[in-house]
């Protein structure tokens, strides 16, 4: 080696030890970053999850809620009946005048 090349190889040596730290501070960096991802990505994950059984739970309810609708308009329907069977039936027990309680006081 001559003398004229050593200040170059002291540069190039130079130059490679500058490369090489700034390199190990991206990566260092990197995994900094990585890992203050690793919660989040933790979380999303819990909150997808939640998501999908708050989703079930809702199919649930709102099946619960369209049966139980049936069956209130379905009660309705037979209260409506049966309540106009009970006044059918006290018109012609009463004559058809449709005022048992005046009758009941006249006899």
């Amino acid at each position: 080696m001559t003398p004229t090349e050593t200040p170059l190889l002291d540069q190039a040596f130079e130059r490679l030890s500058a490369a090489l730290d700034r390199l190990e501070l991206a990566a260092t960096a990197r995994l900094d970053a990585e890992q203050g991802l690793e919660p989040l990505e933790t979380e999303l994950a819990i909150m997808r999850d939640d998501r999908s059984r708050l989703a079930v739970e809702l199919d649930g309810a709102l099946a619960r809620n369209a049966s139980l609708e049936h069956a209130t308009r379905e009660v309705s329907q037979r209260v409506g009946r049966a309540i106009g069977s009970i006044e059918a039936v006290l018109g012609s027990a009463n004559g058809g005048s449709g005022n048992a309680e005046a009758e009941g006081r006249a006899t």
